[in-house]
């Protein structure tokens, strides 16, 4: 396994293009400003141990000398020890609704993104527990397994849209019968499905199936993202508002948040409705809910030990430039033998 502890120095590489065009635009000045004076057949010479190759070479070696240095600054490490640390915690898996309505802007930036937000800050929050996502709209969709690895779970999460699924609608339901599936121990206590939507377009029968997952020991907590106000759905291309969603007979459709829906689904599993409007509050009441869990033992695999391999690069670093030093732009006796730039014919 290997990281970077602070690639921020890696900017430092951009040096390299500017001094190897710089010298380009060196070499080409002198040749021009030299032919105003001589030809090249008296260039050579009045300056016969002049060298091209070795002024090439100079910043390659000048180069390389910048390029490990920055890399030494960057603190590579590598992990040299795998271990298998148990861990207790809770089966949390999160269903994010990605239906066209959550396109809605009547709360800020508009319900997706702040869905995702509040996921986020959730994931943050956690310290032990496994961690699972679903997309749903007109169909569900299985995002991320269940797993601690929580920067991959933030990844996946940010890469959700409303595109990814087809099919239009709040399936609910699927969501939740897809959601059993994560939880592989049918004994445990401590699994939980929040289920995060604007509670609209949904299918029916959906308390019938929270109450069968209540019955396997799944706790689903509802929370609701929009306004009872609502707002119109934006067609957007590319990013820009084109136009908004229209029914029918031409008027504009206004979605809202429909939490008693939402209120039900979560009776219906031994959970509770959670208002998802100020991202503080919703952190707040979800670690309070997970504290109060059964918390399940867990084994999982992970990188216990970095080692800071820098001095190698700084090694390398202050060799190079230690040879570009040595290096002169003249020729030297030993090299001009060896003729390895094919300057002597």
């Amino acid at each position: 396994m290997f990281l970077l502890e602070d690639k921020t120095y890696l900017w430092l590489l951009l040096i390299i293009p500017v001094i190897v065009l710089l010298f380009g635009m060196l070499v080409i000045w002198k040749k021009r400003t030299q032919r105003k004076f001589a030809d090249k057949e008296l260039l050579q010479k009045l300056s016969p141990e002049r060298s091209l190759g070795k002024s090439v070479l100079k910043v390659v070696v000048l180069s390389l000398a910048i390029a490990s240095l920055a890399i030494a600054l960057a603190n590579p490490q590598f992990g040299t020890k795998l271990e298998t640390v148990k861990r207790e915690g809770v089966d949390v898996v999160f269903a994010l609704d990605v239906s066209k309505s959550m396109l809605a802007e009547d709360i800020a930036p508009n319900r997706l993104e702040k869905s995702k937000q509040l996921v986020t800050q959730i994931i943050n929050n956690l310290a032990s527990d496994r961690v699972g996502i679903i997309a749903y709209a007109g169909s569900a969709f299985p995002q991320l397994p269940i797993t601690t690895d929580y920067g991959a779970a933030k990844m996946f999460l940010q890469a959700m849209n409303t595109d990814m699924i087809s099919s239009q609608g709040t399936a609910i339901k699927e969501a939740i019968e897809l959601a059993t599936t994560y939880f592989n121990d049918e004994d445990q206590t401590n699994r939980i499905l929040f289920l995060i939507s604007d509670g609209e377009d949904h299918e029916g029968q959906v308390e019938e199936i929270a109450e069968e997952a209540a019955r396997e020991g799944i706790r689903i907590v509802t929370i609701g993202v929009g306004t009872a106000k609502g707002g119109p759905i934006p067609e957007k291309r590319r990013g820009v508002t084109q136009s908004y969603k229209k029914d029918n007979s031409g008027q504009t459709v206004i979605t809202r948040l429909n939490a008693e829906t939402l209120k039900e689904i979560a009776n219906a599993a031994n959970g509770e409705y959670i208002d998802g409007s100020v991202t503080t509050e919703v952190v707040e009441q979800v670690t309070t809910i997970l504290q109060n869990m059964d918390k399940k033992e867990f084994e999982s695999q992970q990188i216990a030990e970095y080692k800071s391999q820098f001095q190698w690069f700084l090694g390398l670093g202050l060799f190079f430039l230690f040879l570009d030093i040595l290096l002169l732009e003249r020729r030297t006796s030993w090299l001009k033998r060896l003729n390895l730039f094919n300057e002597e014919k």
